[in-house]
């Protein structure tokens, strides 16, 4: 695995005496003042060598301070949420090295403490570097900064030291991890059986999906004899398109939707993750995403004002792709749904999705046309699935009437409390959707096989 370089530092040490230094400068301190008290100039003598010793340290700290390097990567470069990363550090420096160097690496709170190591290490590879390594366990998705990596230098006594920064730190990226969801719920869809033909006649019957007439040049192998009888004239069998089946996800990122408490910003490097209903939001469209995929549909993640959802994503690696296709496709959303966080009502009024020509979102906020646009262009091509926070019957009356260009509409809608969006979820239920309502404490896999049962997974 290759390992991302950095830059020598050489202009960032930070000089200090130790305690043990301090303890020189305050014996040499003590024994002046005797030799002042006393007279004696053997006292004089002992007292100025302690006072020169750690200032003699010190300079010589400061006139042989080594370049250093550090590379960092981490196995698997992306990390899934639960899961363990391995971290590899490749520590190299230029110049002279001088007494003791050690080493720390420094990391977010919640990913817990950063190993100590001594430099130079017990492994020294053929470059001159030194490697180590170490397991880092990543409990909840994010994006954080391993490092910098804090060189600590001190003489051979122990006397001074320096300090320094070697790098500014890796980017890690942790995926939320999807759960298991029953396939009971999008039974009888397309989907189910992968890619299929696509019928692309817009009479609901049979018969009219199926044959057409027959044209000069048709095929006579493409007569159907049933077809042509019922009719009174010869009637061939249409030609089909395959197509992949396409399925759309909504992920509510309306600031509103999901109340959030004031609080202290995160520190540099550290991440802080939305309220645990955004968070729950965040597991159920990843768990979707997953879902869909196994069944080889091809993914659209859309706002609820009809925006792609992954551009408002640090994390995402595609943030303007329109569909995602295959476990590649996956990756890419899970990456995405790493960062991403609900926007603020301030971003969501600069987002171009609300002043697009020709389409409204009741005064910038909630959901609009350009959202049921997107998913009409998309027509009878697969299933929809919402999720959404807490929202109201008129946010939900607006996004109704989409369960008639869908093969499937399904809502699950989470809330800080139960029964906050009741009646969202029954003015959906009413239109056609299958609609749950949850809190951040049901179970992502409960709530969506509710779905069927059209009841309460608390």
């Amino acid at each position: 695995m290759a390992l991302p370089s950095s830059r020598w530092r050489n202009a960032a040490w930070q000089g200090s005496l130790t305690a043990a230094g301090w303890g020189f400068v305050g014996a040499g301190a003590v024994v002046l003042l005797a030799a002042q008290l006393l007279g004696r100039r053997d006292l004089l003598h002992l007292s100025v060598f302690f006072l020169l010793v750690p200032a003699a340290a010190w300079i010589a700290n400061r006139l042989f301070r080594p370049g250093l390097m550090v590379d960092r990567g981490s196995d698997p470069p992306v990390v899934q949420a639960g899961h363990d990363a391995e971290v590899r550090l490749a520590v190299r420096h230029a110049g002279v090295l001088v007494g003791r160097l050690t080493m720390a690496e420094h990391l977010p709170a919640s990913l817990g403490a950063g190993p100590d190591f001594a430099y130079p290490g017990r492994y020294v590879s053929d470059d001159g570097a030194s490697r180590y390594r170490y397991q880092l366990s990543c409990p909840r998705r994010g994006l954080y900064v391993l490092g910098p990596v804090e060189a600590r230098s001190t003489d051979v006594f122990g006397l001074a030291e320096q300090r320094t920064r070697i790098d500014a730190g890796t980017r890690l990226t942790v995926t939320p991890a999807p759960v298991p969801l029953a396939a009971s719920v999008l039974s009888g869809l397309r989907g189910i059986e992968g890619s299929i033909a696509t019928r692309m006649q817009a009479n609901p019957s049979e018969d009219d999906v199926m044959t057409r007439e027959y044209r000069h040049g048709d095929p006579m192998r493409r007569v159907h004899w049933a077809a042509t009888a019922r009719h009174g004239q010869l009637m061939v069998r249409q030609e089909e398109s395959a197509t992949s089946p396409e399925a759309t996800i909504i992920l509510d990122l309306r600031r509103e939707a999901f109340p959030i408490a004031t609080g202290r910003p995160a520190p540099p490097g550290e991440w802080a993750p939305g309220p645990p209903e955004f968070e729950w939001a965040v597991t159920a469209a990843m768990s979707v995403a997953a879902h869909l995929a196994d069944l080889d549909y091809t993914l659209r993640l859309l706002d609820a004002d009809g925006s792609l959802a992954l551009s408002h994503s640090p994390s995402s690696p595609e943030p303007d792709s329109p569909d995602y296709t295959g476990r590649t496709g996956l990756a890419v959303v899970a990456a995405g749904l790493a960062a991403i966080l609900p926007r603020s009502n301030e971003a969501q009024a600069h987002s171009p999705a609300f002043h697009a020509p020709g389409h409204s979102t009741r005064n910038g906020e909630g959901f609009g046309d350009l959202l049921l646009d997107r998913i009409e262009a998309h027509r009878l091509r697969g299933p929809l699935v919402a999720i959404l926070g807490r929202t109201s019957a008129q946010d939900a009356r607006v996004l109704a009437p989409a369960a008639e260009s869908t093969e499937r509409a399904l809502a699950l809608v989470v809330s800080d409390r139960p029964g906050a969006s009741r009646a969202a979820v029954q003015t959906l239920r009413s239109a056609g959707w299958l609609a749950v309502e949850a809190t951040a404490r049901t179970r992502v896999d409960a709530a969506w096989l509710a779905l069927t049962e059209e009841g309460t997974p608390w």
